[in-house]
């Protein structure tokens, strides 16, 4: 039985869809690397060293599954290209799975007792993070959840006004106020609207700017405190995005803000775009936090819970 039985049809053409740009290059690359080979040895080992890192898997998670191939393969022949793919889609799906401890009760459904369910999203300008609000709040809301956001990122117009399209977008409520108020004054503000209205879940858009880690670290403490104060536990969820096409920029990125905050989750997007698609499995295994979701295209519903098997099948089969 293959990984896909897991996943809608739907859902598994817009995964191998968004995967095509790196998956075309990683396999392009292995094929040729196994032209004429009788073994897995250094040579190939090095190679494919090469190619993972290439990938942007980065050079610590590379060196992890280059040991797992070759304690694999150490006493094998030929092996050919299916055999090949299989060692990798079991060790790396392995690998992301021992990182993934998301509490997963289902697809953009919310924990017993946590009501509204508050989920705070970080993420420099730029790399999707409103855009992936405006997902989250419009497939939570299809799964009959009352979704509410607040626009806490008040250093620029340019993001509330954001914020407030894709508010319009998934017809859902959004908390605001004027440019360069309290972020924390917004949270609170949200939470307290939010318990007013009975509402389920709150995503609330932060300021990405990373230029002062130490202000980046105060300004996100003090928005914990108060959402703490209305909604005792939240935020229940930290949420980082990262722009998977950018590489290890965002291995960078996801370093700075678990420094800065304690992330729990992962949204990497734009993968449709990159060749790095790579970059979900180092970044999992280095941090040690799990992905939750990936960007694969421009469409509202264009942003999947992540499957760490149905992710590297995709990236391996034929």
């Amino acid at each position: 039985m293959g990984f896909f039985n897991f996943l809608s049809k739907d859902k598994k053409e817009t995964l191998d869809k968004g995967l095509e740009k790196t998956k075309v290059g990683f396999m392009g690359r292995l094929k040729r690397m196994l032209v004429g080979r009788k073994k897995i040895d250094a040579d190939f080992l090095d190679e494919l060293e090469e190619v993972l890192i290439s990938s942007d898997v980065g050079a610590e998670t590379t060196l992890k599954i280059i040991d797992r191939i070759e304690q694999r393969a150490e006493a094998d022949k030929y092996v050919d290209l299916d055999e090949l793919n299989g060692m990798l889609c079991e060790e790396i799906s392995s690998l992301l799975a021992e990182n993934d401890h998301c509490d997963r009760i289902g697809d953009f459904d919310t924990p017993a007792g946590a009501k509204p369910y508050v989920i705070m999203v970080v993420g420099v300008n730029g790399v999707g993070k409103t855009t992936t609000i405006g997902k989250l709040a419009y497939q939570y809301k299809a799964a009959g959840k009352k979704v509410m956001l607040g626009a806490a990122d008040t250093y620029r117009a340019a993001a509330i006004e954001q914020l407030e399209e894709w508010a319009s977008r998934a017809d859902v409520p959004i908390v605001k106020q004027k440019l360069g108020s309290d972020p924390a004054a917004v949270a609170f503000d949200t939470l307290s609207s939010a318990v007013a209205n009975a509402c389920d879940v709150v995503l609330i858009d932060t300021a990405g700017r990373l230029h002062n880690k130490k202000g980046l670290m105060d300004e996100l403490s003090k928005i914990k405190r108060v959402m703490d104060k209305v909604v005792p536990g939240a935020p229940h969820e930290v949420l980082l995005v990262l722009d998977g096409s950018t590489g290890q920029n965002a291995i960078e990125q996801a370093r700075q803000f678990s420094a800065a905050t304690q992330v729990t989750d992962l949204a990497i997007t734009k993968l449709d775009g990159t060749a790095k698609g790579g970059v979900v499995i180092g970044i999992s295994d280095q941090f040690k936090i799990p992905v939750k979701y990936i960007g694969l295209g421009e469409g509202i519903t264009d942003l999947q819970v992540f499957d760490n098997k149905a992710f590297v099948e995709s990236l391996f089969k034929n």
